[in-house]
């Protein structure tokens, strides 16, 4: 009995040769790499964003040189002054 010579193992043949073919097309997509380009603005951006981070949040000189004003007497607020910048700070 021969195989080869019977039509249907040659369809089932050539489904097989048309699937090797795809899957080497798939092998050859997938040897693509991606690349990513970072624009100008986005490098200044995580520059900023880096000088940012290194700032403490509060600015621990200025907070005790107040406390030490507050307890000794000598702090006096302008209430005008405080009032300008909670206007500039809305304002923005």
């Amino acid at each position: 009995m021969r195989i080869t010579g019977s039509p249907n193992i040659q369809n089932v043949l050539k489904t097989y040769e048309k699937n090797v073919k795809k899957t080497d097309e798939v092998k050859k997509a997938e040897l693509k790499s991606d690349k990513v380009e970072i624009s100008e603005e986005a490098r200044e951006y995580q520059l900023a964003m880096r000088a940012l981070k290194e700032v403490p949040e509060v600015r621990t000189e200025k907070v005790d040189t107040i406390k030490q004003e507050i307890q000794s007497g000598q702090y006096k607020p302008n209430a005008e002054q405080i009032a300008d910048q909670i206007l500039k700070g809305l304002t923005k």
